[in-house]
């Protein structure tokens, strides 16, 4: 099972994620002080769970699907990462900081700022 976070103001308008099942574990919404001018200033934030057989399709789904410049949404299990930019994922075991780096320094290249890049390792 992969958990995840996916902010909902980070999806193009007009998106339907329905052919992947999800379990929601939480709904939020959140002041940003990170926000860029791209971005709203409030975020709902859905936190999720998803089937491991699911991951890789909704990896494709997100990235063909979150919208730009910059946003990404994350998941993971005990053993791996998903990390998911508009057009792009990276997927790499928890610990590879390699791949982190790889994976952080993309989303400086769409804009996204510093603090935001902070997915669970």
């Amino acid at each position: 099972m992969y958990e995840g976070t996916l902010i909902l103001e980070s999806l193009r308008v007009g998106t339907e994620l329905t052919q992947i099942p999800v379990v929601v574990r939480k709904i939020s919404r959140y002041d940003v002080s990170s926000a860029t001018t791209d971005q709203p200033p409030v975020w709902s934030v859905l936190e999720f769970e998803v089937e491991d057989w699911h991951a890789e399709t909704l990896s494709r789904e997100l990235a063909a699907t979150l919208d730009s410049p910059g946003w990404y949404a994350d998941f993971h299990d005990a053993k791996e990462i998903f990390v998911v930019f508009p057009g792009r994922v990276f997927r790499y075991p928890r610990g590879d900081v390699v791949a982190r780096a790889e994976a952080q320094a993309f989303g400086r290249q769409l804009g996204i700022p510093e603090p935001q890049l902070d997915w669970t390792e």
